[in-house]
């Protein structure tokens, strides 16, 4: 049987050949995904074992008891903590670290959020008056207040040399700095495209807000210390707030971080590569099934020659397996060369990969050749279990075992109940998982029921074919004569277009939600943010107030604070002006209350503590003082404006460092460009300050969202470009099916060009047929999911995109018509005597 099988593959390479293509395309993804997470994960954590080779041993503030002191308490690391540390045994040299945010744009003015962080922190200068963290290549040490050195890839990308002034900010105002120096680092921000600015420590230390202490204490042992020796050593030392990290652990802890966040982006493209091969099973079982079709007096001779039925279906299932092997060593080599091709397309869009080898995993290599082998050996077990039971003596005279009337009764009750099953759970889903379930017995259920469908819809559109004549009729009449081998063929498109659909639908709902949103919960013209979300230093409230053309603002800042006993957090605003700012419906009270002890609060949180308008609640601030607060309103929450919320000169002195979240700004006359510039000008012009009206919030969003829908749609892509394959391999099969019958009607009159626009017409229906399914189940999932959306969501409401989904119907008719190019073509160019003679 194996060699029977062997011959097979062999005697029919060009009807394998798309279904070895789905294979590998599928197979390509899944390799290729691995190969390019793992290349990247390896890359970080090298880089992050390089950052750490001049640490052996780093003290840190304990987890939990906060890096910031109250005012007036003296630092979580002090700077005595860092005169002990390095006099205890074993240690070589002892380095204190300060660190925060800094934006430094390009020479031009430009900043960009995208890739990694923008951190500042400080030159550490030892005995040698070097810090063996960042070996300079030009200039000096940072010394004075005004002073800056930048890492070299920061220089170079942003055309800055040694004596130029570099305007940054740290957490608002714009910073004048000159470049003093440029050094190398093995930082592994920096590698992933991040930045690194250097001040000196007194400098760095008052711009985070520590005033002689550090974030981090960091440690070179001895030669012949160890790490664990140094440890033990420096742990007798710590007061009870701090502790001490070994080199090595902290290189785990960053690499750990790094495989975690690659996780998400394997797992996302993974299923998206799932999805292909879904898409593929659908080809290859109707591969298989039309050439056990046009095979069945051959193996009706194995039966009568003593052949059984498990023997016939395993030759099928060794014919799978010759052929899924074969695709899945091409797919693995297609997916290494991907996974290749992935770091410098990352590079064209801004992200950066730190260097490193390319990394093919053993894991890798057997994932994506069990992955291959194990589907299409999978799609074929049903073909070749149908073939077996062909009794050996009907099918040697091609009476082939049609469905009878009691199998597709059952198929189609099990299909209905499938289908009403899924629809019911996805449209009361009160959760992901549910919505899945009920998204994946749909799809199952409306595929059983395809064959059944094809009929009365293909039907639907018999006048439209009428007119053309004797080519539409036929096509009508092909497309539905095999009802099991069109469902399989359609439904393959319709799972790629239900899910293109259903994302469609739900970003368009959403940025119309967003919309919405910001029309109804703002008041105020502008909102000022920092462009990477980071804290507003208060002067940038302050200097906004100061304003001529501003008639009334209000800084958003949060403190963590403990309430009736729990973690949660208050948002200070003014609250004299805090009612004219924003927009939100009160069920009791008002904001004209919001002075002193007195706070509103949204209704989900008052009705989660049983508050009402009147009540008082204990409130632990970060200082370590105690309060209690009188709710003076209960507001309806949004995204945007939830939690409780008091006026800012109640919570600010209790804050152990001030900094806002956001500030909102009602200006004379307006939002304007005239009115926007002015403001960004009297904040310095700074490239790191996002001065947003309700407009720019909504754009800002809006580019968002299409981003990801764009790669959505660029992965999906994969599984339509599958669908397509199985168009063109099914019409291909169907015409060599069909050679004697073609051969009489180009015998009976019909020339070339009426065979080709049979055939053409008969992909566009059954194409059109599978877009229609899938443009439906995804409007309905769509709908489903916003179900849900919306119960988090005020705004959100189902905006469908007649537009979309018109272009999506004719994407999948011009599906159709490609992929009847080459099947047609052969067709028409069949000699009919030698295609009548065919057997």
């Amino acid at each position: 049987m194996f060699r029977t099988a062997l011959r097979n593959v062999l005697a029919h390479k060009a009807r394998l050949l798309m279904t070895v293509l789905a294979v590998v395309l599928g197979v390509a993804f899944v390799s290729g995904t691995l190969v390019f997470t793992s290349t990247v994960s390896d890359a970080f954590r090298k880089s992050s074992e390089k950052g750490f080779t001049n640490v052996d041993v780093a003290v840190r503030p304990h987890k939990g008891s906060g890096s910031q002191a109250a005012p007036g308490e003296a630092p979580r690391l002090p700077q005595s903590l860092l005169d002990r540390a390095a006099k205890v045994p074993g240690a070589a040299s002892a380095t204190g670290s300060v660190s925060g945010f800094a934006a430094v744009p390009h020479k031009d003015g430009t900043f960009s959020t995208r890739g990694a962080s923008s951190t500042g922190a400080n030159y550490y200068p030892g005995a040698d008056g070097k810090d063996a963290r960042y070996p300079l290549k030009s200039g000096r040490a940072p010394r004075a207040a005004d002073e800056v050195a930048l890492d070299a890839k920061t220089a170079e990308r942003g055309g800055y040399k040694v004596g130029d002034t570099v305007r940054m900010s740290v957490d608002g105002p714009v910073l004048r700095q000159k470049l003093t120096g440029v050094f190398t680092t093995d930082d592994g921000n920096v590698s992933a495209g991040g930045t690194l600015a250097l001040f000196d420590t007194a400098t760095a230390q008052k711009l985070y807000g520590k005033p002689g202490g550090f974030d981090e204490i960091e440690l070179k042992a001895a030669a012949g210390t160890s790490q664990a020796a140094l440890k033990a050593a420096v742990e007798k030392v710590l007061p009870k707030d701090a502790e001490a990290t070994t080199g090595k652990q902290l290189a785990k802890e960053q690499a750990d971080a790094t495989a975690k966040a690659m996780d998400g982006m394997r797992t996302g493209m993974l299923v998206f590569a799932g999805i292909a091969l879904f898409v593929g099973t659908f080809i290859i079982a109707n591969t298989f099934t039309m050439l056990i079709a046009q095979r069945t007096k051959e193996l009706a001779l194995l039966r009568a020659v003593g052949a059984t039925r498990r023997q016939v279906t395993r030759s099928v299932l060794i014919e799978a397996l010759l052929v899924g092997s074969v695709a899945s060593v091409i797919g693995l080599l297609a997916g290494i060369g991907i996974g290749a091709a992935m770091r410098p397309l990352m590079e064209s869009f801004g992200s950066v990969v730190p260097d490193g080898p390319l990394v093919v995993s053993g894991s890798t290599v057997i994932t994506a050749l069990v992955v291959g082998t194990v589907v299409t050996t999978l799609a074929a077990w049903l073909p070749g279990r149908r073939a077996a039971k062909i009794p050996p003596v009907a099918a040697m005279n091609s009476v082939h075992a049609t469905a009878t009337a009691k199998s597709l009764v059952v198929r189609n009750v099990i299909g209905g109940l499938l289908a009403a099953g899924g629809a019911a759970v996805a449209a009361g889903a009160s959760s992901e998982s549910a919505l899945g379930l009920g998204a994946f017995l749909l799809v199952v259920g409306v595929f059983v029921l395809t064959p059944l469908l094809s009929r009365p819809l293909i039907a639907a559109v018999g006048p439209v074919l009428r007119a053309f004549g004797m080519p539409g009729r036929l096509a009508q009449q092909n497309a539905v004569r095999n009802p099991r081998r069109t469902a399989a063929t359609a439904s393959a498109l319709m799972v790629g277009l239900t899910l293109i659909t259903a994302i469609t639908v739900i970003a368009g709902s959403v940025q119309k939600a967003i919309d919405k949103m910001a029309a109804d919960a703002i008041k105020a013209d502008y909102v000022v943010v920092m462009a990477n979300m980071n804290a507003l230093s208060p002067d940038v409230a302050g200097k906004l107030a100061a304003h001529p053309k501003v008639t009334s603002s209000s800084p958003l800042r949060e403190a963590p604070v403990r309430v009736d006993g729990e973690d949660d957090s208050l948002t200070g605003v003014d609250g004299r002006t805090i009612g004219g700012l924003v927009k939100v419906g009160f069920s009791a009270g008002s904001f004209a209350g919001l002075t002193g002890d007195k706070a509103v609060v949204d209704e989900k949180t008052a009705k989660s503590h049983g508050w009402k308008n009147g009540s008082s609640f204990a409130v632990a601030y970060p200082d370590g003082t105690n309060g209690r607060l009188t709710v003076a309103g209960v507001y309806k929450g949004n995204q945007m404006f939830q939690g409780i919320m008091v006026d800012n000169a109640t919570v600010t002195p209790h804050m152990p460092q001030v900094d806002d979240r956001q500030v909102m700004v009602k200006v004379k006359g307006g939002a304007s460009s005239a009115n926007k510039e002015s403001l960004r000008e009297a904040l310095g012009d700074n490239p790191a300050i996002q001065v947003q009206s309700k407009d720019d919030i909504s754009r800002e969003i809006a580019k968002v969202v299409s981003l990801m829908l764009n790669i959505l749609y660029g992965l999906l892509a994969m599984a339509v470009l599958v669908a397509v394959l199985g168009v063109v391999n099914t019409l291909a099969m169907s015409v060599a099916e069909r050679r004697r019958e073609i051969g009489m009607l180009r015998a009976i009159g019909l020339d070339r060009g009426e065979i080709k626009r049979m055939v053409r017409l008969e992909s566009l229906v059954i194409s059109l047929f599978g877009g229609v399914l899938g443009v439906g189940l995804g409007v309905f999932f769509g709908w489903a999911a916003g179900e849900q959306i919306g119960a988090s969501m005020a705004t959100y409401e189902l905006v469908l995109p007649w537009g979309s989904l018109a272009v999506f119907l004719l994407l999948s008719g011009l599906v159709g018509v490609l992929a009847a190019l080459w099947p047609a073509r052969r067709a028409a160019r069949m000699n009919m005597l030698v295609a009548i003679k065919a057997d």
